[in-house]
């Protein structure tokens, strides 16, 4: 044990208190990934499309509910179990946190085709299934979140498993509406999907490409539904739900303008995101959009405040600036109906996206010849009320009162012995080492002693070896 300020001595042995070392077996047999595939039946009303996926008029019946069997890959480490569904929209389906049971993502139980020839989807009509995929080169869920995707093993090992889903935009749809563009892109995309041993996030690339000679205009969001600390055979969003992203202000679409009516303006168009963080004050759906833009914040999620899990989304978010919120509305949640007997659309969850334009119907423009690599890495969270600080190793929330500095932590490597050091100016507030806690979270409180200089307590985790993972400040309020 490092040496510490007398004054701190109290506060650092509770701290060390709120860690609990990795169960020994655990810590005795080496990690691995393994890759496996396997089956998912999705149930949904009946309906019925045409060659070209266009709803056929009359073909809704909602009163009979029927069954549709995918193929599906899992992969699976120490930590995580993800299902993958390439050959409906190229998804990631399911991310279970193996340390609690618990679901990540919204998966919807029964499918309801909505919004049939109201012109404001790509094939004239939407049906929602959850987890995460990629959407282009439109707006609103773009030409591909029904497609089969191509799938590929890129590498398999017990360390790594890396799949990849792909497609290309070589298709159209003639009847789509006039706001969508006509022919193809002939964008070419691939999602790599990669879980390593001992890792408890999940990490993808999307690389799109044009191959054509020329610049063209489009659009790519990644979709996330999101749902964390969820029963796995019922993912849904609860009132404990808070979107974590570290923007001041939104802007909404003019027929959302009543999300807004609970925070303050900050001028024509926008708004203090403030209430509408939280779930339970959306009052209807709507659409809200991070203004201007994530500017240079490389992560967004949500956490589930009913048990402190939830899911964060870190990446460039220079390469993908557009934040786009969306939910059915709280009362998706209060008035939520037996989906078997009521199926209904308008379910409990909360959709985050990433786009290369700030907004839907906002054009980016693909250099010829070019491409486009989005990075994401997807990581649970437990034992955190808020994020202020993110990267591929680790997520932090790290806050400085008068009296005492407190962090809360989630390491995305928990088998990894840390150190964590807090210092005010030249005054080591904590200094010592830590084995994560997979299971309950990490926290550590610290005293600040009076009469210190400086406003601002900084932290370094650093690994046992000394590798630095990650490097924060917080003023002192």
């Amino acid at each position: 044990m490092a040496s510490h300020p007398p004054r701190a001595a109290v506060a650092i042995v509770s701290a060390v208190c709120a860690f609990h070392a990795v169960e020994p077996a655990a810590a005795e047999v080496p990690d691995s990934v393994s890759l496996r595939e396997s089956t998912m039946t999705w149930s949904t009303v009946k309906y019925a499309t045409d060659a070209e996926n266009g709803f056929v008029s009359g073909s809704l019946d909602k009163k009979t509910i029927v069954d549709r069997m995918f193929r599906t890959h899992v992969l699976e480490n120490r930590y995580l179990k993800v299902t993958l569904l390439p050959e409906f929209g190229g998804r990631i389906l399911s991310i279970i946190y193996k340390p609690t049971g618990h679901e990540q993502l919204y998966r919807n139980e029964v499918g309801v085709p909505y919004e049939i020839k109201g012109g404001n989807f790509y094939y004239d009509w939407l049906m929602v299934y959850g987890g995460i995929f990629p959407t282009f080169p439109d707006a609103e869920h773009g030409k591909t979140w029904l497609k089969p995707w191509d799938f590929k093993v890129v590498k398999q090992s017990p360390g790594e498993v890396t799949v990849s889903m792909s497609l290309k935009d070589d298709f159209e749809y003639s009847a789509a509406p006039g706001k969508f563009s006509r022919g193809s892109t002939g964008i070419e995309a691939t999602y790599y999907v990669t879980l390593q041993a001992d890792r408890a996030a999940l990490d993808a690339r999307v690389l799109l490409k044009n191959p054509q000679p020329k610049t063209i205009d489009y659009e790519y969001w990644t979709c996330t539904t999101l749902a964390p600390g969820s029963d796995p055979k019922n993912p849904r969003t609860t009132g404990g739900a808070e979107i974590i992203a570290p923007i001041e202000a939104y802007s909404t679409p003019h027929w959302s303008a009543n999300l807004s009516d609970g925070d303050e303006s900050l001028g024509p168009g926008k708004s203090r995101f403030e209430k509408l963080r939280y779930f339970r004050n959306w009052p209807t759906m709507g659409i809200v959009y991070a203004a201007p833009d994530m500017g240079a914040a490389n992560f967004w999620g949500v956490i589930n405040h009913d048990n402190e899990e939830g899911i964060i989304r870190i990446a460039d978010n220079t390469v993908t600036p557009g934040l786009k919120m969306w939910t059915w509305g709280f009362p998706s949640f209060t008035n939520e109906t037996d989906p078997r007997q009521e199926p209904n659309e308008a379910r409990p969850y909360v959709e985050l996206w990433a786009g290369v334009s700030d907004q839907f119907f906002h054009s980016a423009s693909f250099p010829a010849l070019g491409e486009v690599s989005i990075a994401e890495t997807y990581s649970p969270t437990v034992g955190m009320s808020n994020v202020t600080h993110a990267n591929e190793n680790i997520l932090i929330n790290l806050t400085a009162a008068a009296a005492s500095v407190n962090l809360q932590f989630f390491t995305i490597e928990p088998a990894t012995p840390l150190r964590v050091t807090l210092k005010r100016g030249d005054a080591v507030l904590f200094n010592d080492a830590v084995q994560a806690d997979p299971k309950n979270g990490n926290r550590i409180s610290a005293t600040i002693p009076a009469g210190g200089s400086g406003n601002q307590v900084q932290l370094t985790i650093r690994t046992a070896a000394g590798k630095e993972l990650i490097a924060a400040e917080t003023k002192i309020k």
